[in-house]
């Protein structure tokens, strides 16, 4: 699997989640594991929010860096556990809250800072990179 996508401005986010949303499976959006590559800044948070936007999720999405994970629910009923791994220090700080049942359950999985878990990321979950270009727009990548 390997898509590319650009966000020319922050206006076009929106329909840019909705064409990623098309672009994975029905499968992979209920029972998958995304992990989300960038630099601070490069808009991983925002686009996180867009997608769950286009899944439907009523609640306010939020960054989970201080709490680690918000879940959410789609429009679908399928769980989404955004995790934003940032602030632990300690792979066991991961275990601690039970990532492994969170992977190994029902539910979408959106991880900001994955590289952060990196031992214990499942080999099959999709890497999705944000790059931020020189006129500010952004990439995403899909692979």
């Amino acid at each position: 699997m390997h898509k590319t996508f650009t966000i020319a401005r922050l206006e076009e986010i929106d329909k840019v989640a909705q064409e990623f949303i098309q672009y994975i499976s029905e499968s992979d959006l209920q029972s998958n594991i995304f992990a989300f590559y960038g630099k601070m800044g490069a808009g991983k948070t925002t686009f996180i929010k867009a997608i769950c936007k286009a899944l439907g999720v009523k609640d306010i999405v939020n960054s989970p860096t201080f709490t680690i994970i918000n879940e959410y629910k789609s429009a679908k009923g399928f769980p989404i556990y955004h995790f934003d791994f940032y602030r632990i220090n300690k792979i066991q700080e991961a275990y601690d809250i039970g990532v492994e049942d969170y992977f190994g359950g029902n539910g979408l999985c959106l991880i900001e800072w994955p590289e952060k878990i990196a031992e214990i990321l499942p080999e099959d979950c999709i890497k999705v990179t944000i790059t931020t270009n020189e006129d500010l727009s952004r990439t995403v990548e899909i692979s």
